[in-house]
């Protein structure tokens, strides 16, 4: 059996080769160009693909690209993963499919990226003596709130087959943890936003309808309750997480403590934006009755508390700065041309 030793000190990641999976993605590009930013050593573990595209990573700045180690492949294939982390000290995993409606269509493929990809991932951090994984999780495993706010403890929900996945993923995380002592600990994000988003999330979905000039906007139920992170906040979550030694073995919300309906979202949006839309709820944007998530408010106070990391963009105040940015970026025609406004992006 391989047992991993853990620091004593806090990590001093500076010297470390951090490999980011799932660098092409939305969060993972914003941390990775975080990291890059702070002189941090980085590889970017990226989705093989004939195009040679880095995702979201092409559009960094040419000296940005030149630190850049950057690796294709795919988290389904073990030694690929393997290869991949060879040589690095610490891994930030986040590659994963994240559409709850698309998880409806094709549920094995959820399992096979998030469960397996996962298992990939702890299980070459334990041949080869990674010092600290960090895997993402997501609010949506805990399904409808059954208290607020929610702490780290609430019960686990599957509602459906991406969260049930994400579940799967934690808990293959953790056993590698307690049945191996590989250094993991599980960062929950709840509901990211920001720049590079794909359209399938609420948010972009918003702005980018109403930039083209939809006088009327569709959009799955308004009366859910979410609690969005802009994206900077979770990426400092990240390093926080990745730095202290005490999150090893833990599960982390990372989460503004507030709590606002997806109706009122798209009212604050269209005021940011200065236009007047119908919002409509259309049916075929519905999650099934017993699969929507009713209610999600994070109870950040041991994300606050362990890794003394909090919200700049907390409360509501924050959150429409946080929106304010976000809008500017999806008007500049350059990244609105790649959205696809008229298209129902499951």
């Amino acid at each position: 059996m391989f047992l991993v030793k853990q620091p004593k000190k806090k990590m001093n990641l500076i010297n470390k080769k951090i490999l980011v999976i799932g660098a092409d993605g939305f969060i993972g590009s914003h941390l990775t160009e975080y990291l890059l930013n702070r002189g941090y050593k980085v590889k970017a573990f990226c989705f093989y693909n004939s195009f040679g595209s880095w995702g979201w990573l092409d559009y960094l700045e040419a000296k940005q690209k030149s630190k850049l180690e950057v690796f294709l492949g795919d988290i389904r294939d073990p030694v690929g993963v393997k290869t991949a982390m060879q040589g690095c000290q610490v891994v930030l995993h986040l590659a994963a499919l994240i559409s709850i409606p698309f998880s409806y269509y094709s549920p094995a493929s959820y399992v096979e990226t998030n469960v397996i990809g996962t298992l990939n991932v702890v299980q070459s951090a334990r041949e080869l003596g990674i010092e600290k994984v960090v895997v993402t999780s997501t609010s949506e495993v805990y399904g409808t709130a059954q208290i607020v706010p929610i702490t780290e403890e609430h019960p686990l929900q599957g509602q459906s087959p991406y969260a049930a996945s994400k579940i799967g993923a934690d808990q293959i995380a953790l056993s590698y943890y307690r049945s191996f002592g590989v250094p993991i600990a599980v960062i929950r994000p709840f509901n990211t936003y920001g720049p590079r988003q794909s359209a399938r999330a609420v948010i972009p979905t918003i702005i980018t309808q109403i930039n083209n000039g939809k006088k009327s906007i569709h959009l799955g139920a308004l009366h859910p309750t979410r609690d969005f992170n802009y994206v900077e906040d979770v990426v400092r979550g990240f390093l926080a997480v990745a730095e202290c030694d005490k999150a090893v073995g833990e599960v982390f919300n990372i989460g503004s403590n507030f709590e606002i309906s997806i109706g009122e979202t798209a009212k604050i949006v269209q005021f940011l934006m200065k236009k007047k839309v119908k919002i409509v709820s259309q049916k075929q944007r519905l999650r099934p009755d017993k699969s929507e998530v009713e209610r999600l408010w994070a109870d950040n106070r041991k994300a606050v508390n362990i890794l003394k990391w909090e919200p700049d963009y907390g409360g509501r105040e924050g959150f429409i700065a946080g929106l304010e940015k976000t809008i500017n970026w999806f008007t500049n025609p350059v990244y609105l041309k790649m959205y696809k406004s008229d298209v129902y992006n499951i």
